[in-house]
């Protein structure tokens, strides 16, 4: 089969990473991943081949697209890209187009979906089917009412099913989506998408970096790197106030961190702490890892579980995702939230503490089996 995938990194990279996991696993067939983002350090396998889009990316308040591209405006940007889109349709015919969050989210893309997802159900030869891959929890719109209508309206018109990587028991996406019952295609829930570790990954990772047996090690994340600092600069800061001895913290500040902040948490880095802006074996880290003090992003959560690590995190508040998500988690005993007071150096070093005389947690029954399900789901649908 010949898969199309379609993945923006705008903001942050777990949309990304997250569309990385699936393709890596349909190891049986032909993925072309459309990016078109600030470039990420990526290792793809054989049957995935990139195809990379002039740049686009969010501004600083969040609200708009801006372009790298030096010579060309905002405009010509988006022309250039939706003629280069349908010229890949065109001369690949693919069996299957695979959008990651769109219409859900995504529809600053609109100027160059629509046309794909109309030509290909314009198309009488080489019929391609049209999914819909979405996380468990969604961004509110302040003009929900009319963006819901627009988003079920084009589920129904053009695509063939939505697959939600998420457990129902922990979160259904119609919590987020008010018009859930109005939507006619089939909706699948896959269980999340939570790589799991090689078996000696957090033993290899613990001898590469030198540790002694007794040993601890805190692992501090900010997801992409785009927001967080305020919480990595507390936890180094923290780390020289623990009671528990003998501890390491590793900090990846994402690689989209300004290099000002980047220098700034490096400045602040006593002894024992290691300050880098990014890992492509992140889960690793977290199998060697007797804390993980994060960010509350999908992927980073989905890692925290798969790895068992007893975790602090802390939501981002501009919108309700990771808050829901985490208190869910919470409430069921698997992580700690932390309030923006916890940031208080004196405060958060209680509360690593505490977290680093925590045992290890036994599996809790949520559906981590998303990478497998989706691959099954793809490969089972009867067009």
């Amino acid at each position: 089969m010949k898969i199309i995938q379609y993945s923006q990194n705008v903001l942050g990279v777990g949309h990304l990473f997250r569309s990385l996991e699936i393709s890596r696993a349909l190891s049986a067939h032909q993925v072309i991943l459309i990016t078109g983002g600030p470039p990420v350090e990526t290792d793809l396998p054989m049957h995935v081949r990139e195809f990379c889009l002039p740049i686009l990316q969010m501004d600083d308040a969040f609200k708009g697209l801006l372009t790298t591209e030096k010579n060309l405006s905002l405009d010509q940007v988006k022309e250039l890209r939706r003629k280069k889109l349908l010229a890949l349709f065109e001369e690949e015919r693919p069996d299957l187009f695979l959008v990651e969050l769109f219409p859900f989210g995504r529809r600053m893309f609109r100027f160059e979906l629509d046309p794909i997802v109309k030509a290909l159900r314009e198309r009488r030869s080489a019929p391609c089917a049209i999914m819909c891959s979405v996380r468990d929890i969604l961004v509110e719109k302040k003009d929900h009412v009319r963006h819901e209508a627009k988003v079920v309206k084009t589920l129904n018109r053009y695509f063939d099913r939505v697959l939600v990587h998420a457990d129902p028991d922990l979160v259904e996406i119609r919590e987020t989506f008010g018009p859930f019952d109005d939507i006619a295609i089939p909706v699948e829930y896959t269980g999340y998408i939570a790589p799991q570790p090689a078996a000696e990954a957090g033993e290899r990772i613990r001898k590469q970096m030198g540790m002694a047996d007794g040993e601890k090690l805190i692992v501090a994340s900010a997801g992409g790197g785009n927001v967080g600092s305020p919480l990595l600069a507390a936890v180094i800061q923290a780390f020289s106030r623990l009671h528990n001895g003998g501890c390491r913290l590793q900090v990846f500040t994402g690689p989209f961190l300004d290099s000002r902040d980047f220098d700034h948490l490096k400045s602040l880095a006593p002894a024992g702490v290691r300050v880098e802006r990014f890992t492509a074996d992140f889960v690793s880290f977290l199998a060697a890892a007797d804390l993980s003090v994060s960010m509350g992003g999908y992927n980073t959560t989905m890692n925290i579980l798969a790895t068992r690590v007893p975790a602090l995190l802390w939501p981002f508040s501009t919108n309700r995702e990771q808050r829901l998500r985490a208190e869910r988690l919470a409430d069921r005993g698997l992580l700690t939230v932390l309030e923006d007071a916890d940031l208080q150096p004196d405060r958060l070093a209680v509360l690593m503490d505490g977290k680093l005389s925590q045992p290890v947690r036994p599996d809790v029954g949520i559906d981590l089996r998303g990478i497998a399900n989706t691959v099954k789901a793809i490969e089972n649908w009867q067009g």
